[in-house]
C-alpha cells in the first residue's frame, strides 16, 4: 500500500486514496485536488496518517520502505521546481506541516525553509540575488526548528531579536538589513548550542527526518489529546505530514503572504475576509508579528484603516485571487479558508479547507446557499453542527466588553450570566425574591438545593464534572453553569470565597461563561440570542427529514413554554421529585417520609394532593394534546429528610411529634449505599399509597384541564427502576385503579398509558417480559450507565479525562452514549420490548437524548422519539435530522 504520496506538477492524482481525508488527511487531499484542477500549487508529498499510527505503535521507528519513498518523492519535487534538496548553489527548501483529517488549530507548528544551512544560505542569496531575504529565511528556520523539532523555548530566540533591534535603533523586523540577520543566525545557532548541547543540524536529510518526527510525536502531545477530548476525536487516527516546495512572500515588495476566507466566518455575509502582508512569511499573519493589512478595499474603508488593502497594492495578484476564490467555493460548495503566497507578482496556493465559523454564520451560509442553489436543503441541515446551536440558545458575552478571568472550570452548561455570590440555595431564592441577580456557588450542589438553582442566574461549583448533578440540572434550566472550579475555596461560616489569593465576599459580583468555563470578577456586558430567520428556516428542513419526535425533559411551566418555544413535541421526562422540594411543601413531604404508619403517611399525602394536582394542571395546560411522561417518585427518601437541629425543629412544630422521635426515625431511615437502595418502584411496592396519589393527581389535573380547553394531554406514567415483570405488574395495576376512580368521579375519561424506565441492565436483559405489562418504554441512560459501567456520574470527573487520554472510554460515558456497552442493552432491550408488543413506544430520556452522536445511535435502533432539557431541543431536532439523511 502507497505511503507517500506526490502531488503538483507532473504528478499523477488519479489514485481516490490520494484525496481520502483518512488516508493523506485534510491538507493533503486538498492540496492534491487543488493541483488537480489546476490551481498553483507548489509541488510536494504527503506521508499517510497509517504511516503515523504505525509510527507510533511501533515506538518512532521509521522502515527503510518509508526512507525510499520519501527520497523519490523529494526527486519530483527537485524535477518539477529545477532545484534541488542540499544543493549548495541552487537549494531546494521545503515547508513541513502536519493534517490530521479534520482541522486541529495550534497543535502542531509549521516548519518553513528547511534546507538551508551554511552552505545553502549563501546559494540562495546569490540565486536570489537577495542576501537579506536569504539570511532572513535562515534566522527564521532555525527559530522554528529549534522550538518546533528540537524543543527550545521559542522565547530565547524572540528576546536575542529584540536586543538586537534596540542595540540598533530599529522598531520594525523589516528595517534589519543582511549583516544583522547574519549576525542574528550566529546568535540563533549559539542558543541551540547551548541549550542542547550540540550544534544546530547542517545535514539537509537529518533536518527532513527531524522534522518529520516532530509531526508524527505531535499526535499524542498533551494539547493534541486535550484537543482531542474536548472535541471527540478518535486518537487512532494519527497525522499526515505534508512537504512542499517553498514559496517566498519575503522577497521584497512585490511579495505578500496572506490568509482569507472566501465568506466573513463571524456573520457569514457574502463577502471576501481576511489579511496580507508584504515582504511577510506565513508565521508573520497568524503569530501577530506584524500587524496585518486588509484584503480589500470595502474591509478598509470600513475600518477607517489607512495601510493600502491587497485589493489595492496588488491589484493583478489579487484579482487571481479573487478567481480562485470563487472557484475552490464552487468546486467545494462551501465556505473555504485559504493561506496562499505571491512570490515576486507569482500568486501561489498553500491550503484550503472549509472554514470554521460560528453557529450565526454557520446558519447563514447554508441557508444562503441553498438560495444560491449552489448546495440542496438536505445538504444544509448536514452542514451545520448541532452542538454549535448552543451558542445562540444563551446569553453570550459582548466579544467587546472587558474582563478579568479569575479561574477556569468545565462548561458544564453554556451561556454567561451576571450576578452576586450566594453560597446556599435559601439565600440564593431569597435574594432572588427581592429582586436581586445571584450566582450560586457550592461545592457541589444535591436535590436538595434546586430551589436556589432555579432562583440562580448561573451555577459554579467547585467539584464535579460535565455530567455531574448541577451541569444536568442547569442545562436543563438554562443557567450557565461552570462546574469542577477547583481553585475556588468556600468557607460556610465566613460567608467568603476564595479564588487562589483573591478572597470575595457572599454579595460581590461575579460572571460566568458556561460555554468557556471562566469564572470573571464583576458584571460583563452580555448579548441575548435571536432565533428567528436563517434559524427558524433551517429548524424547519430539519422536521421535515427527521424521523424521530423530538420531546423534552421539563417539570416547570416556565421550562414547557421554552421547551415548546424551541420545538418540543411533548414531555419525555417529568422528574416529579422536583416538585417535592418546594419551599412550601417540604414540611408535608418530611412528615410523609417520617411517618411510622400508613395513616400519617396518607394524613402528609392529602396536604400534597392539592399541590401537585396543581403541579400537573400547569404543565398540561401549556402541553394540551401532546404526550407528557411523568416519572412517579424515583430519589431515595433520605435525599428529603431534615439536616440540622433547626430544621428538626421546625417539623416537630409542624408534626406535633418530638425532635427525638424525628430524629430516631431519620435513622431508621438511613441506608449506606442509597442510589441502590429504597427507591424508584420499590417505594410504590412498599409504601403504594405514594404512588396512588401521585396518580390521582395526574388524573384528576388531565381531566380538569380537558373539561377546561376541550382537548387532553395525554398523561404516560412512567414507573422507575423496574427490575421485574412482577413489579411493574403490581404498580400498573394501582395506576389503573387509581385512573378508573378518577374518571368514575369526574364522569369523562383521557387517553393515558403505563411504561417504565429501562435503567437497570436486568430490565434490559428481562425486556420481552416486562413488555407484557408496559405500553412504553424511556431508556434512562443516566443511571443504566452508571449501573452498567458500576461508576458513579457524580465521582467520575477526577478519573474519566485519563480514561479517555488512555483510550479506555472513546468519550465520556455520560456525555456520549457507550455505544458497544450501554447501547448494547438498549438495542437489546428494544428487540425484545418490541417482540412481545409491537406497538410499544421507545425513547430515551437521559442527558444522551441531547447528544448527536447518541441521537445517531437512536436513529440506528429505530427508538420513537428523544427526549432532551429544553435549550437543547433544537439540537436535537437538527441531529436526529442528520441522523435520518444519514441512514442512522
Amino acid at each position: 500500500m502507497q505511503t507517500v504520496y506526490t502531488f503538483g506538477g507532473s504528478a499523477d492524482h488519479s489514485d481516490p486514496r490520494q484525496k481520502d481525508k483518512t488516508v493523506v488527511g485534510g491538507k493533503g487531499a486538498n492540496l492534491a485536488e487543488m493541483a488537480s484542477i489546476g490551481l498553483p500549487v507548489p509541488p510536494g508529498f504527503t506521508l499517510t496518517t497509517e504511516e503515523c499510527v504505525r509510527y507510533l505503535a511501533e515506538g518512532g521507528a521509521f522502515p527503510d520502505s518509508l526512507h525510499t519513498a520519501v527520497a523519490a518523492a523529494l526527486r519530483h519535487i527537485e524535477a518539477t521546481v529545477g532545484k534541488r534538496f542540499g544543493d549548495k548553489d541552487n537549494p531546494l527548501l521545503v515547508s513541513v506541516r502536519s493534517g490530521a483529517r479534520v482541522s486541529m488549530p495550534g497543535m502542531m507548528d509549521t516548519v518553513l525553509n528547511l534546507g538551508l544551512n551554511d552552505e545553502t544560505v549563501e546559494g540562495l542569496a546569490r540565486v536570489s540575488g537577495d542576501p537579506r531575504f536569504a539570511w532572513d529565511s535562515y534566522r527564521r528556520f532555525i527559530q522554528m526548528y529549534g522550538d518546533v523539532v528540537l524543543g527550545i523555548d521559542h522565547g530565547l530566540f524572540e528576546e536575542a531579536l529584540e536586543i538586537a533591534k534596540e542595540d540598533k535603533g530599529l522598531y520594525a523586523d523589516t528595517e534589519m538589513d543582511s549583516e544583522d540577520w547574519q549576525a542574528l543566525v550566529a546568535q540563533y545557532k549559539g542558543i541551540v548550542a547551548s541549550e542542547l548541547g550540540r550544534d544546530f543540524p547542517q545535514d539537509v536529510d537529518e533536518q527532513l527526518w527531524g522534522a518529520i518526527r516532530a509531526v508524527f510525536d505531535s499526535w499524542d502531545s498533551d494539547r493534541a489529546k486535550v484537543y482531542r477530548r474536548l472535541n471527540d476525536i478518535p486518537g487512532d487516527w494519527g497525522t499526515a505530514v505534508n512537504v512542499q516546495a517553498m514559496v517566498f512572500g519575503n522577497m521584497g515588495e512585490t511579495s505578500a503572504t496572506g490568509v482569507a476566507f472566501t465568506r466573513d466566518p463571524a456573520t457569514g455575509e457574502r463577502a471576501y475576509y481576511g489579511e496580507y502582508l508584504i515582504n511577510a512569511q506565513g508565521e508573520d499573519v497568524v503569530a501577530g508579528i506584524r500587524t496585518p493589512q486588509y484584503l480589500t478595499r470595502a474591509a478598509r474603508k470600513l475600518a477607517g484603516a489607512k495601510p493600502l488593502s491587497m485589493e489595492e497594492a496588488m491589484p493583478d495578484a489579487y484579482g487571481e485571487l479573487a478567481r480562485v476564490f470563487d472557484l475552490l467555493e464552487r468546486h467545494y460548495r462551501d465556505m473555504q479558508d485559504i493561506e496562499f503566497t505571491v512570490e515576486r507578482g507569482h500568486l501561489w496556493m498553500l491550503q484550503t479547507r472549509s472554514g470554521k465559523r460560528t453557529a450565526r454564520a454557520a446558519l447563514r451560509m447554508a441557508v444562503d446557499m441553498v438560495g444560491e442553489g449552489l448546495i440542496s436543503q438536505e445538504e444544509a441541515i448536514l452542514r451545520v453542527d448541532p452542538m454549535a446551536l448552543d451558542q445562540l440558545l444563551h446569553p453570550t458575552l459582548d466579544p467587546d466588553a472587558p474582563r478579568e478571568v479569575l479561574t477556569t472550570g468545565l462548561p458544564a452548561s453554556p451561556g454567561a450570566a451576571s450576578g452576586k455570590i450566594v453560597l446556599d440555595a435559601d439565600t440564593a431564592e431569597l435574594w432572588s425574591g427581592r429582586g436581586e441577580k445571584v450566582i450560586l456557588v457550592r461545592v457541589e450542589t444535591s436535590p436538595e438545593d434546586i430551589h436556589g438553582m432555579h432562583a440562580a442566574t448561573g451555577i459554579l461549583t467547585a467539584r464535579g464534572g460535565m455530567t455531574s448533578h448541577a451541569a444536568v440540572v442547569a442545562r436543563g434550566m438554562g443557567r450557565p453553569c461552570v462546574s469542577g472550579a477547583s481553585a475556588v475555596s468556600i468557607d460556610l461560616k465566613a460567608r467568603t470565597l476564595r479564588i487562589g489569593s483573591l478572597e470575595m465576599r457572599e454579595g460581590d459580583t461575579i460572571t460566568l461563561d458556561g460555554a468557556k468555563g471562566q469564572v470573571m470578577r464583576g458584571e460583563v456586558k452580555t448579548i441575548e440570542p435571536e432565533l428567528a430567520g436563517d434559524f427558524g428556516t433551517l429548524m424547519e428542513w430539519a422536521d421535515v427529514h427527521r424521523r424521530m419526535g423530538v420531546r423534552t425533559n421539563a417539570e416547570t411551566p416556565a421550562d414547557c413554554r421554552m421547551a415548546r418555544s424551541f420545538g418540543a413535541e411533548g414531555i419525555g421526562l417529568c422528574r416529579t421529585e422536583h416538585m417535592f422540594f418546594d419551599a412550601s411543601r417540604i414540611s408535608a413531604v418530611r412528615e410523609m417520609i417520617l411517618a411510622d404508619s400508613e395513616a400519617g403517611r396518607r394524613a402528609a399525602l392529602a396536604k400534597l394532593l392539592p399541590e401537585q394536582r396543581a403541579d400537573f394542571r400547569e404543565i398540561f395546560e401549556v402541553m394540551v394534546g401532546l404526550p407528557c411522561t411523568i416519572r412517579l417518585l424515583d430519589p431515595p427518601l433520605h435525599e428529603f429528610l431534615p439536616h440540622g437541629d433547626a430544621e428538626f425543629e421546625e417539623l416537630a412544630n409542624v408534626t406535633g411529634l418530638g425532635v427525638d422521635h424525628l430524629k430516631r426515625r431519620a435513622g431508621e431511615l438511613h441506608e449506606f449505599n442509597p442510589m441502590l437502595g429504597h427507591r424508584g418502584c420499590r417505594l410504590g411496592i412498599t409504601y403504594p399509597e405514594i404512588y396512588e396519589m401521585q396518580a390521582r393527581a395526574i388524573f384528576e389535573a388531565a381531566c380538569d384541564v380537558a373539561e377546561a380547553s376541550g382537548e387532553a394531554p395525554v398523561p404516560e406514567v412512567m414507573i422507575p427502576l423496574v427490575a421485574t415483570r412482577r413489579e411493574l405488574e403490581l404498580l400498573r395495576a394501582l395506576v389503573d385503579r387509581t385512573a378508573q376512580d378518577v374518571f368514575s368521579e369526574r364522569g369523562r375519561t383521557v387517553e393515558y398509558l403505563v411504561g417504565t424506565m429501562i435503567e437497570l441492565p436486568r430490565a434490559a436483559l428481562m425486556a420481552g417480559e416486562i413488555a407484557e405489562e408496559a405500553r412504553f418504554f424511556s431508556f434512562g441512560t443516566n443511571d443504566l450507565t452508571q449501573t452498567t459501567l458500576g461508576v458513579s456520574r457524580d465521582d467520575s470527573a477526577r478519573f474519566l479525562g485519563p480514561y479517555v487520554d488512555k483510550g479506555i472510554f472513546a468519550r465520556d460515558p455520560f456525555v456520549s452514549l457507550d455505544i458497544e456497552g450501554v447501547g448494547q442493552l438498549v438495542e437489546m432491550a428494544a428487540e425484545r420490548g418490541r417482540a412481545t408488543r409491537a406497538d410499544i413506544k421507545l425513547g430515551i430520556c437521559g442527558e444522551h437524548g441531547g447528544d448527536p452522536a447518541s441521537i445517531a445511535f437512536c436513529e440506528k435502533v429505530g427508538l420513537d422519539y428523544v427526549s432532551a432539557s429544553p435549550y437543547r431541543v433544537p439540537i436535537a431536532r437538527l441531529a436526529a435530522a442528520q441522523a435520518s439523511l444519514k441512514g442512522g
